[in-house]
């Protein structure tokens, strides 16, 4: 997503002393992580979160009205600039470590509604509730949510009908859609992302990933890998939806539709010989030649079979760095001058969001093991950044934990929700199933 601050880390941290007085006493690396270990940092999470809360029921200026109070994704007093607008895919993984929290139910419960009735008032859900953010949406997670909070609080198949009812309308409409305002459908019936300005940049927005070196500066060439390992899992959650509600035919139909998507994402973004997906340039007919962790988007989907998951997780080693998984590989030498435009979901950077789908993805192939592996080393990197700076960060240089993660188009953001989201649902997982 596309942020407009004059904050840095640096300058955060030069504004507010006192928030680092405890954190300095500790040096060194943490040698293991338990309950102790991670106290300060999960109990500063669990009252952060009220930072983040807004509500805003009615339109204001370029503020979308939205029904139910929300998340936001970081908050500084400090900063000239603040977030008061609702996110797609922020609030998705924001609320990763509530759920099952009865007292966060109503909220949780709320965020969805939000992005239901965005959909309803404007055909799509936008990047965020902002006039202008509505020429793109964000990485298609509705399905997911919608499971998500069908089974943490045992919901009835009256409301997952309504529910998925909704993410069909905007899987037909948007992430399906082959002509201006959604033209995301291009090739072989594989989507792109996409905005009304129809510019590389702004549907590198789209994306997430802005910005990333994996499209080129070229996004609106590209089939991301990504992109349609989601719309698998909508398809998935479509057959599954059906299956509960006893639409019989209804599932056959999605199940086919899922086989006919994996044939042609195999067949034009799958390397045997590098065992990884890659993003396919449609125009080009080539696969792009940067590996990134959306190739494990797909395992988190479930859209591999065993051999495919066997050749991604070896190659795991291609990702893993002392801090956690780095966004994509390390570039060329030529590749690694600076970039006109600034990529941070790139090496050396470390994402939350990315380290979820990872972990996730090898946990459903039965790699517990590597899946506990890498959210401890993450853990350990937000947590030993926590101790020495008294803040959680959007993103984290993975390869050299110590140092400040490499800046995109925007300054690197403080005290952020997903990170603090997943930080929480690691330790749930991690440490305290010890």
């Amino acid at each position: 997503m596309i942020r407009r601050t004059k904050n840095t880390i640096k300058d955060h941290i030069r504004r507010n002393p006192k928030a680092f007085s405890v954190a300095a006493k500790i040096k060194g690396p943490i040698k293991r992580l338990d309950g102790d270990d991670v106290h300060e940092a999960r109990n500063y999470i669990k009252h952060f979160w009220v930072n983040l809360e807004r509500y805003h029921p009615h339109d204001e200026d370029t503020l979308l009205g939205l029904p139910h109070a929300y998340l936001v994704p970081a908050h500084d007093p400090t900063s000239s600039f603040n977030f008061d607008e609702q996110y797609y895919w922020d609030s998705y993984f924001m609320v990763q470590g509530m759920l099952g929290d009865p007292a966060r139910k109503e909220l949780v419960m709320g965020i969805l509604e939000n992005l239901f009735a965005m959909l309803k008032r404007y055909k799509m859900i936008p990047n965020a509730s902002r006039t202008y953010l509505m020429g793109r949406s964000q990485p298609p997670l509705l399905t997911s949510f919608i499971f998500d909070v069908y089974d943490a609080y045992g919901l009835d198949k009256r409301w997952l009908d309504q529910a998925i009812k909704h993410a069909k309308i905007e899987y037909e409409t948007v992430w399906m859609g082959t002509v201006k305002p959604f033209a995301h459908q291009v090739h072989e019936g594989l989507s792109r992302y996409y905005d009304i300005n129809v510019l590389h940049d702004l549907a590198e927005a789209e994306s997430g990933w802005d910005m990333t070196t994996r499209f080129n500066r070229r996004c609106l060439e590209f089939l991301p890998v990504d992109l349609n390992a989601y719309l698998y899992k909508y398809e998935s959650d479509f057959a599954r939806a059906a299956h509960i509600l006893g639409q019989l035919d209804e599932q056959v139909m999605w199940e086919q539709q899922t086989e006919i998507r994996k044939s042609t994402m195999n067949r034009l973004m799958w390397s045997n010989i590098k065992g990884l997906y890659f993003d396919y340039n449609y125009k080009k007919g080539k696969k792009s030649l940067v590996p990134s962790l959306a190739s494990y988007v797909p395992l988190w989907a479930g859209m591999v079979n065993k051999e495919q998951a066997a050749l991604l997780v070896k190659n795991l080693r291609r990702f893993d760095a002392p801090g956690g998984l780095v966004t994509t590989d390390e570039p060329p030498l030529k590749s690694a001058l600076p970039q006109r435009v600034p990529a941070q979901w790139a090496y050396p950077n470390g994402w939350a969001p990315l380290h979820f789908f990872v972990t996730e993805g090898l946990k459903r192939y039965d790699h517990p093991d590597q899946a506990k592996r890498i959210a401890l080393k993450w853990l350990k990197t937000n947590n030993n950044w926590f101790k020495t700076h008294g803040v959680f960060l959007e993103k984290y240089n993975v390869i050299q934990p110590s140092k400040e993660p490499i800046e995109g188009v925007y300054p690197s953001q403080t005290g952020f929700g997903w990170t603090n989201a997943i930080f929480e649902k690691f330790c749930q997982e991690y440490i305290d199933t010890k």
